[in-house]
């Protein structure tokens, strides 16, 4: 049963629970108990499941170590302490790992030295970089702290000898749990806290977690079920005991009809007035080509400011942080931000994550983050320490950004926290516990079965996918032997026991499990001459037709094989993709429907004639925005509605129009890009199946368009499909799409079927693409519903996109509670600007996409000038 805790504890029973030792090392560290710690460490030491969620640098990890400390020196003083595993911390980052283990040791430390002896409290970190030597020091003398990741767990469930250090641990401490959740990592990690529950059943689960929602689906996503029943979990929501100064910064009073230097200009001095105004501040891009490039113009601009001395004046140096950089410079980076010897450093996601870096005392976001709960996770990195101010600001450059990055603000004043997309029934994960635990010992799999389904994420598994797995991993598919796939367990069906087969079966587990797939750099060709290279998420994204730039050069995609894509390069129309697509994030479907609430209300306003003094004071005072932002708002809405209409969460608005021969159909569908990827796919493919012919389709969170030569019915194209069916229609629309390629090599690596080491080789993911591809052939053969490519489906539809809510979108429309109009003009409306110009970002060199807009806006203006004195 999930309960809140109303009520929190008071001091004087905390200090009636900690060891003298502890409370003294406390009092000399802080002045008070923080408000998680006086909530939480009362019941995580009375083994209570709890999952406690606060803002970044609330003391969520001291209050959830803070009794495992307190229990292991009381048993170290009683000398009762014991050589196992009395606590597992698992976290997603691997240098969050290393920072925990530091926090730990230097209290122990503190202690030791307050206690004037040794207390022999061993804090440990296990991980894929943990040495052979590390590995075997531990089975000598076992950690009684292990800090690991959920890959490492995974494989110490599965030693024979490890395992057995974990048969009494009290409690899984997990760390950063909504990093985990919404992805295959946590459905991995689900699965191991279950076979850990089995070996420790007195064990409880503390998860920490940021700003997150919906709690209760994530406080079951921590503790599972028993039985049939769920487990019981406290939540303890402390989520917004952190002031918050936010504000939507624009660098010029007019969006629309500023140049691009003089846009620039603006935004660079905005950037370096606010820095040197503050301490020290981490800027956040979208992207990391963003990152480099914003790093690169603050020196260039500002040498003075940033240049990157190694002598005292070093305080001044900018730093860049994100993933593409070594492990040895993102170290580098956190180490001189807690030294304070960085004045600032920008980064584009990978800062997010709880790692401690020192104090920062502002954060800018360049452009919208596309989630309240990543704006608020990203801002509460400033005012680390509890009680201070998380001071952010979000600097816009478009007016779109301006309205989203306005309605996100206030959802977080306001507590409107995104919901997270928790995956589940995912078979390919579950064949890599199933050969981990048949590894273990000999199981009955019946056990197995009701030991997986007590995982949240495979609560619904039915036993007809669970037998299909067991059949698959003991070899029962006897085709897949011509291409190398054999039995990692043996199944005896009139017993029902599974156990492992092989003698190379634990060296294959260990060296292949895990959800994180490879990724690689696809050579784009002509014919046979390479001209550059693409990422796989841009790949995924491409089909037969599109054209985007590379180089500077439009290329038209024809094929993929392997790690090589086939273009031509005689190309007319415009790019349909822009480069930049995978790297972006995507909005969030709930911060989508108050944009979509806002524009309605803002439309209601000019329906009745409300004057520009009244509608001005409504934007004012509903999104918390003043000056030059609200004037902004209510011109570019005031353009859209006597140009056009403006579309709302109620209403779809399809705009049609004619450019340079292609017919083009906007639709205005504010829904956030993984439920517009649906749509448009679902869109294009009636087109094609009744008009016979192959649509170019441009996919933004705003909405998407369709474009051809000839005309087409849009309206009737989306009129035909319904909810009950959308699922299906997109299981047709992605069959041989580029994307149902990739990731059904990403579940069939999951799932043991290729292997990405063997025998101390590995497979570079060129192979594992073209053994993947024979692969698919093999299973469809099989049958066109076998599990893992029934698992790549899924995957793409429920996860990569957004299925579920494109199925609640079309029930509103059957409902008539989303309208669906339709309007021809004969140019883009102000909204549509933005939706149509996607693809030729990449043609357009940025300063002729800003005048090309002023242009576009003053012909809008024309037009709109009779309407708008009438």
């Amino acid at each position: 049963m999930i309960n809140y805790k109303e009520k929190e504890n008071t001091p004087e029973e905390l200090d009636a629970l900690l060891h003298p030792l502890v409370k003294k090392w406390f009092s000399g560290k802080f002045p008070s108990y923080s408000l998680p710690q006086l909530y939480g460490v009362l019941e995580i030491h009375s083994r209570k499941n709890v999952l406690i969620t606060a803002p970044t640098g609330a003391t969520k990890t001291l209050t959830g170590f803070l009794s495992v400390l307190n229990e292991l020196i009381d048993s170290s003083e009683k000398g009762i302490l014991e050589n196992k595993v009395y606590c597992v911390y698992v976290s997603p980052l691997k240098a969050l790992n290393e920072d925990i283990k530091v926090n730990l040791l230097s209290p122990l430390k503190e202690m030791e030295e307050i206690a004037g002896k040794k207390l022999g409290i061993r804090v440990a970190v296990r991980t894929g970089d943990t040495t052979a030597y590390e590995k075997s020091k531990m089975l000598k003398n076992p950690p009684h702290i292990l800090i690991t990741t959920p890959e490492s767990l995974a494989i110490v469930l599965s030693s024979t000898k490890f395992s057995g250090l974990l048969h009494d641990v009290q409690w899984a401490i997990i760390d950063e749990v909504h990093a985990l959740a919404e992805n295959k990592r946590g459905v991995h990690l689900s699965l191991s806290l279950e076979r850990l529950q089995k070996i420790s059943s007195a064990m409880s689960r503390v998860g920490l977690s940021a700003t997150i929602a919906p709690l209760e689906g994530v406080a079951l996503f921590l503790v599972g079920r028993n039985g049939d029943t769920e487990r019981d979990c406290l939540i303890i929501d402390v989520q917004f005991i952190k002031k918050m100064d936010l504000k939507v910064l624009s660098p010029v009073p007019d969006l629309i009809d500023t140049d691009h230097p003089t846009m620039q200009k603006q935004m660079y001095d905005l950037i370096d007035e606010l820095v040197q105004s503050h301490k020290t501040t981490i800027i956040f891009t979208n992207t990391r080509s963003a990152t480099e490039r914003v790093v690169d113009r603050l020196k260039e601009k500002y040498p003075h400011n940033y240049a990157n001395w190694d002598s005292e004046e070093e305080a001044k140096a900018i730093g860049a942080h994100h993933g593409s950089l070594s492990a040895w410079h993102r170290r580098n980076i956190e180490q001189r931000l807690r030294e304070g010897k960085l004045k600032v450093v920008v980064t584009s996601t990978s800062l997010e994550l709880g790692i401690d870096i020192g104090y920062v005392d502002l954060v800018i976001l360049l452009g919208s983050p596309k989630s309240v709960a990543r704006a608020i996770q990203r801002i509460g990195r400033a005012g680390h320490k509890l009680g201070e101010t998380a001071k952010g600001r979000i600097i816009v450059l478009d007016r779109d950004d301006l309205i989203e990055c306005s309605v996100m603000l206030k959802a977080a004043n306001e507590r409107k926290i995104d919901r997270i997309h928790i995956p589940t029934n995912c078979l390919d994960v579950l064949c890599q516990h199933v050969h981990g635990a048949a590894l273990k010992e000999k199981t009955n799999v019946k056990e197995l079965y009701s030991l997986f389904r007590q995982s949240y994420c495979f609560a619904e598994l039915s036993w007809k996918d669970f037998i299909e797995v067991i059949e698959y991993m003991a070899g029962r598919y006897v085709t897949l032997q011509d291409r190398h796939i054999y039995a990692k367990i043996w199944y005896d069906e009139e017993s029902g026991m599974v156990g492992r087969k092989g003698k190379l079966s634990r060296v294959i587990h260990m060296t292949n499990i895990g959800t994180i797939p490879d990724e690689s750099h696809i050579i784009v060709k002509v014919g046979e001459t390479p001209i550059g290279t693409i990422d796989e998420g841009f790949l995924e994204r491409l089909k037969r037709g599109d054209i985007f730039v590379l180089g500077g050069q439009k290329y038209q995609f024809l094929y993929a094989r392997g790690m090589t894509a086939s273009v031509s390069a005689s190309v007319a129309s415009p790019p349909t993709v822009p480069s930049w697509f995978s790297e972006m994030l995507p909005l969030s479907f709930d911060l989508a429907s108050e944009i979509g609430k806002f524009r309605r209300l803002m439309e209601e306003k000019m329906k009745r004639g409300r004057t520009k003094e009244e509608i001005i004071a409504f934007i004012n005072e509903h999104l918390y925005v003043e000056g030059n932002a609200a004037e902004a708002i209510y011109k570019y809405f005031r353009e859209q509605f006597f140009f056009s209409q403006i579309p709302t969460d109620h209403k779809i608005v399809i705009e049609k129009y004619s450019d340079e021969g292609r017919k083009i159909a906007v639709f205005h569908a504010l829904f956030g890009r993984r439920v517009n990827d649906c749509l448009s796919r679902a869109v294009a493919f009636a087109i094609g199946r009744t008009e016979h012919r192959d649509v170019e389709v441009g996919v933004t969170d705003n909405g998407f368009y369709i474009a051809h030569k000839k005309p087409f019915n849009a309206k009737s194209a989306l009129g035909m499909l319904k909810s009950n069916q959308l699922n299906d229609v997109l299981k047709f629309a992605i069959e041989r799409s580029e994307v149902l390629r990739r990731r059904f090599r990403h579940c069939a690596t999951r799932s043991l079927m290729i292997l990405r080491q063997y025998k101390g080789l590995r497979k570079r993911v060129g192979r594992q693409q073209v053994s993947s591809m024979i692969l698919l052939n093999a299973v469809r053969r099989i049958s066109t519903d076998f599990f893992i490519l029934r698992e790549a489906r899924r995957e793409v539809l429920e996860d990569l996109m957004d299925v579920q809510n494109a199925m609640l979108v079309m029930k509103l429309i059957e409902e008539k509670k989303i309208r669906v109009e339709e309007t021809t003009n004969t140019l883009p409306s102000p909204f549509a600007l933005s939706i149509a110009l996607q693809g030729h970002t990449d043609v357009l060199r940025i300063e002729d996409k800003v005048e090309f807009l002023r242009r576009m806006h003053q012909q809008i203006l024309a037009k709109i000038g009779k309407k708008a004195v009438l």
